[in-house]
């Protein structure tokens, strides 16, 4: 006997509200239960225009090609930045850089001011200090629930072997590692 597949066969509609019984701030508490690091996702415009923000779905996918993904809700002041930038820039943020993650999660006409940063491919700007930095041309995007899945194929990066940031829970943290 055949199984039919329970998957959804329209676009953006296994996260409608209505035809879901999971309650979404519950679900999100839920998802706060699984550690990540912290990023901040930067992009340039065309006529210059700078966009960033905090962001904690970056993911790695493929290390031949080396690949990587991040997802932006799509109602992001900042998504028709990313949506047309040939590249982006994904700084991943040291145990000490809490404030410059609250700094670009916060809205503001300039989320740049005061920040140390070079520009980098397709003048994506790369924080100064981060743990590392992964300058990505633009790959694809998909389309998922309520956000826009951004491939990212790595061209250049960098790191440093120093602490990361994590949030977990709704809070920031550090690693400690095992005695």
């Amino acid at each position: 006997m055949a199984v039919k597949p329970q998957h959804p066969t329209e676009h953006g509609n296994e996260l409608a509200s209505d035809s879901s019984s999971i309650d979404p701030r519950d679900f999100r508490n839920a998802l706060g239960s699984y550690a990540t690091g912290v990023t901040v996702i930067t992009a340039a415009a065309e006529d210059g225009t700078l966009a960033g923000l905090t962001c904690n779905s970056f993911a790695s996918v493929s290390l031949n090609p080396p690949l990587v993904l991040w997802s932006l809700v799509t109602y992001s002041p900042s998504m028709s930045i990313f949506q047309n930038a040939s590249h982006f820039a994904i700084n991943v943020l040291g145990a000490s850089q809490q404030a410059l993650a609250k700094q670009f999660a916060t809205p503001s006409d300039d989320k740049f001011a005061g920040v140390n940063w070079r520009p980098g491919l397709g003048n994506a700007p790369v924080l100064a200090h981060a743990v590392a930095t992964f300058e990505c041309r633009s790959a694809d995007r998909y389309y998922g629930g309520d956000h826009v899945i951004f491939l990212g194929a790595v061209e250049s990066y960098a790191y440093n072997r120093t602490e990361p940031l994590l949030f977990a829970q709704g809070r920031f943290g550090r690693f400690v590692p095992e005695a």
